[in-house]
């Protein structure tokens, strides 16, 4: 049985630990935050057995083998690397960190400290996605030429100070929605040669629309991130033979639909809970492998993601005030 424990107690953390529930091998066993009374409550609803006031608390405890960090993307390398030194395993949601330096940082402290390290990004084990890319990579669509995919929704109406669009807690659309249509460019045609974006800041500072185009030698990706509007999230994957739709909402996808000359097919693949299960999986996977890091998104993956977050950035000039 694997030992978990959570800190962040935001709607993540509780989907995240719904989904552990559904999961046989492993269970929550405890609950850190800065407020013992909000960690014993979290705790309480979970049946989680201990519950902690502090971090660093809940890191060197032995109640727990993995910690799953769940708090704003200005706190993940900070926490990460205070879990690790305390030797304990790290999953990290996304984005990893604010910036390539920040996840070097992170990948370095998972080298020392000889620990597991892994950023949850949970659209990488979705069983739909994982399906797509095997038939992409078998090459029964062609070659690849173009690729769409957007993830956008209203939030214009959110409080300024909170999470989406306050720039001391890197907000905006980029690093907490336009990571997945870029890590879906990645997954499916790699780094692109050149990209280029244009961005609407907000009021507050935070970019709140991004369109970018990725450019490889022998294709084009469509991506766009947004906080004005919602959108259908269905990302198209369309090659010299044939096309699929990863149908809506893409990110957490159930089913897709192939389209080739004659024939058009939907196929469902259910998932686990919301679909947190199956990054929770291939964590239990690789522990009890005795690996630290995952086939499926090694810390490679995570450094290629943030350097192109990075760039789409340098190219915009999307720039948080905690940075230097």
């Amino acid at each position: 049985m694997i030992r978990w424990g959570i800190v962040g107690a935001g709607k993540i953390a509780h989907a995240f630990s719904k989904d552990l529930a559904l999961v046989s091998s492993g269970k929550l066993m405890a609950v850190g935050s800065r407020n013992m009374d909000k960690a014993r409550e979290f705790a309480d609803v979970y049946g989680a057995p201990h519950a902690f006031g502090s971090y660093w608390d809940l890191f060197k405890s032995d109640t727990i083998d993995v910690v799953y960090i769940a708090t704003p993307h200005t706190r993940h390398a900070e926490l990460a690397i205070m879990a690790m030194e305390a030797g304990k395993h790290v999953l990290c949601e996304k984005p990893l960190g604010v910036n390539k330096g920040e996840v070097e940082l992170m990948v370095a402290a998972a080298s020392k400290n000889k620990v597991f390290l892994m950023e949850a990004l949970w659209s990488r084990f979705n069983p739909t996605i994982r399906e797509v890319k095997k038939i992409i990579d078998s090459g029964e669509i062609g070659e690849v030429g173009h690729l769409y995919s957007d993830f956008a929704f209203y939030a214009m109406d959110r409080v300024e100070d909170g999470r989406v669009l306050n720039p001391e807690l890197a907000g905006g659309s980029l690093l907490d929605i336009g990571i997945y249509p870029i890590f879906l460019s990645y997954l499916i045609l790699g780094m692109p040669t050149d990209l280029i974006a244009k961005v609407h800041f907000h009021q507050t500072g935070v970019e709140k629309q991004c369109s970018m185009i990725f450019d490889y030698p022998k294709a084009q990706a469509l991506l766009y991130s947004g906080l004005t509007s919602n959108t259908d999230m269905r990302s198209e994957i369309s090659g010299s033979a044939g096309s699929i739709y990863i149908n809506p909402r893409w990110h957490e996808a159930t089913s897709y639909t192939l389209f080739k000359v004659g024939e058009t097919k939907t196929k469902e693949l259910p998932k686990i809970g919301k679909g947190y299960g199956h990054e929770i999986e291939e964590v239990h996977h690789c522990l009890k492998s005795g690996k630290l890091e995952s086939d499926l998104w090694s810390h490679q993956n995570s450094l290629d993601l943030i350097y192109l977050l990075d760039t789409v950035r340098s190219k915009t000039g999307i720039k948080f005030p905690f940075e230097q």
